[in-house]
This record gives structure tokens, C-alpha cells and sequence, in this order.
């Protein structure tokens, strides 16, 4: 009984350590992972370089335990302790180097300091891999075979592991104390992502003219980026603004500003005149928008400002219509004046003349 339970434990261990250093090299392909482990021992321009070559030795391995038997099969094997017990030393100095370096096990996971967990779960997992020298069957075969006792066996260990493990701690630890948004990290690329499959970026991007950022900043919980645009044949500028930390469900911004007046032309991203409540998230549709708001429609507002616009159409037609009247309309001169002025002139030069010549004479010029 014994002998089967000692058996299951090392046959055990070659998913278990397969699956761990596939994880492991899978984490070691982000940005975060750069800055830990073994990373710290080497010159700054050659860390990524270094975890990445890690990463791939990881998983070269965990291939080779769940798939390869006989000789290759051994020397997988053997490499993986070799590797587990090369760590524990790495670990060693890098904590002697930066007291405050994470192990980089788990990539980005991995930030806390180098402490007697980490490497108590190093060494356990060394062990492990030791036991697993001489095995005949594969990891997948064993996965293919699994026993109660494996179950039970492989749950005991878990749990140590877990124990062991400062990871789990943190995740739990972030998740219940996560920093500000506005504090918080958030790679670049992600934020491209999120832009990239907005709506926002669909309309605008035949305006563009390019599809890289010309400046990137942040404010607040809140990243900006502006790219030169075209708009009518004038200049402008394409502003985006996107929630960090946000899923591609999150609302994106943008407006339009006029490079040579500074004005803003056009905005994108509310499709409603409703207050948002909260941290904008995914905005209905333009037509789930208007169907929303249509109570806020006054229909006796509508028909009156309708019947108002036609009535001053009308008035204004009829004015356009009505012919020049003011020629014809004009009063004719009153011509009475001048005839009673002349006519009393006339009697003046008659009366002159009687006076000049009382008798009755004809004047000749002689006379």
C-alpha cells in the first residue's frame, strides 16, 4: 500500500510540474515580467531577452514531460530538476541583489519580495522534480490512468503549493485594495486594443491620416490621443479619450478640433442628452438612444412650433408675391397753385399798364 501511494506521488508530479512550467511560460511573455527573477542579474538590455529565453525553456519542457517516454523522456526529466534547482540559487541572489524584486515566476503575478516561501516552494518543486527520474509512463499517460489515490494526492499538494505560493495572496490582496485608476498601470497596447475596436474609431477613421498616435498623455482615470486628420479640406485634430483599465465594452470619446481656429467641429461618443450616472460604460445604440428618450418629446411644443413655421411661411410668400404699387399709387402734382399764380400775374402787368397809359393809347416805340 505504501509503495502504490509513494508510486502515485511521482507519477503525479509529471502533469503537476508540466502544467506549472507552462503557466509560468506563458507569464513570462508580458511586459511586467521584465523586471524580476533573473532579469535583475543581468544588464538592463539584455532582461527581456533573458525572460523570454526562460519562458521558452519552460515550455520546451513541460512538452517534453507530458509527452515524451524512454530516453527522451528521461533527459526532460533531469533538465527540469536541473532548472528547479538552478532557481533556487538565482532566487538566492536575487534577493541578495534587490531585497524588493519579485521571483518573476508567475510573470507579473510574481511582484512580491523573495522570501522564505518562494523558496521553500523552489526547493519542494526541485524535489519533485527528482522524484520523477525513472519513471516509464508520460505525463499524459498518467493524466490518461488517474486513480483516487492521484486525485488525493495531487489535492494535498495543490493546497501545500498554495500555502506556499505568495501569488494567490497578492491577487486576493489587489483585488480587495486596488489603487486609483488614475494611479494605476495600464499598458499602451491595451488601450490601442479598446480603441481600435470602438465605434468611435470606425467613424473616424476616414478623417485620419494616420493610424499612430502623434501624442499620448494621461488625466486622471482618463487617456488621450490625438491624431492628425483631414476634415473638409482643413486640418485637424482627432481626439480620443479612453477609460484606463477599461474592456472593449467601455465608452470611447473623441472630438474633432480645427487645427487653425482651435474650435471644436464635432464630438463622438453620446448618443443621449440622459446625465451619465457613473464612469461611462457601454452607450446604447442611436436607435435604443432615441427610443429611450422619446418621452422627453413634447408633442404640443412640436405642433406649435410646426404651425408657427408655417405661418411665417406664408406671410413670407405672400410679401414676395404682391407687385410695386408705389409707382402707380404716387398722387398726381397739384397744377391749381400755378394756374392761380400765373393768372394774378397776368392782372398785375395789365393794371401796370392802364396806369402808364391813362388815355387809351396804343404805345409804339416811338413813344
Amino acid at each position: 500500500m505504501l509503495s502504490e501511494i509513494v508510486e502515485a506521488f511521482r507519477e503525479v508530479q509529471l502533469p503537476l510540474l508540466a502544467v506549472l512550467l507552462l503557466l509560468g511560460a506563458a507569464a513570462k511573455t508580458t511586459r511586467r515580467a521584465a523586471g524580476a527573477g533573473l532579469a535583475v542579474l543581468v544588464p538592463e538590455r539584455l532582461r527581456r531577452v533573458s525572460t523570454v529565453g526562460t519562458g521558452l525553456l519552460e515550455a520546451v519542457l513541460g512538452v517534453g514531460l507530458l509527452a515524451l517516454t524512454g530516453l527522451l523522456g528521461e533527459a526532460a526529466r533531469t533538465l527540469t530538476a536541473v532548472v528547479f534547482a538552478v532557481s533556487v540559487v538565482v532566487l538566492v541572489l536575487v534577493r541578495r541583489r534587490d531585497p524588493e524584486a519579485g521571483c518573476g515566476c508567475f510573470g507579473g503575478l510574481s511582484r512580491a519580495p523573495v522570501g522564505w516561501r518562494t523558496l521553500a516552494r523552489a526547493g519542494f518543486l526541485s524535489a519533485a522534480a527528482l522524484a520523477t527520474l525513472g519513471l516509464e509512463p508520460a505525463g499524459w499517460q498518467v493524466i490518461a490512468s488517474t486513480t483516487p489515490t492521484h486525485a488525493g494526492i495531487l489535492g494535498v499538494e495543490l493546497l501545500f503549493l498554495a500555502l506556499l505560493s505568495p501569488e494567490p495572496r497578492g491577487v486576493v490582496a489587489r483585488a480587495l485594495h486596488r489603487e486609483p485608476c488614475g494611479l494605476r498601470e495600464v499598458p499602451l497596447r491595451r488601450t490601442m486594443r479598446t480603441l481600435r475596436h470602438s465605434d468611435v474609431w470606425r467613424v473616424n477613421e476616414p478623417v485620419m491620416l494616420g493610424t499612430e498616435p502623434e501624442d499620448v498623455w494621461r488625466q486622471g482615470c482618463w487617456r488621450f490621443l490625438r491624431y492628425d486628420g483631414m476634415r473638409h479640406g482643413r486640418r485637424t485634430d482627432v481626439v480620443y479619450a479612453v477609460r484606463t483599465g477599461g474592456s472593449r465594452r467601455t465608452a470611447v470619446r473623441a472630438v474633432l478640433v480645427d487645427r487653425g481656429s482651435g474650435t471644436v467641429v464635432a464630438s463622438f461618443g453620446a448618443v443621449t442628452r440622459a446625465d451619465l450616472p457613473a464612469p461611462p460604460r457601454r452607450l446604447a445604440s442611436p436607435s435604443e438612444a432615441a427610443r429611450r428618450d422619446a418621452w422627453r418629446h413634447d408633442e404640443a411644443r412640436a405642433a406649435a412650433s410646426l404651425r408657427a413655421a408655417r405661418e411665417h411661411a406664408t406671410v413670407w410668400d405672400s410679401m414676395e408675391s404682391e407687385p410695386d404699387v408705389r409707382a402707380t399709387d404716387a398722387p398726381e402734382p397739384d397744377t391749381r397753385g400755378a394756374e392761380v399764380r400765373d393768372t394774378g400775374n397776368q392782372d398785375a402787368g395789365a393794371r401796370g399798364a392802364a396806369a402808364r397809359n391813362p388815355k387809351g393809347r396804343e404805345s409804339t416805340p416811338a413813344g
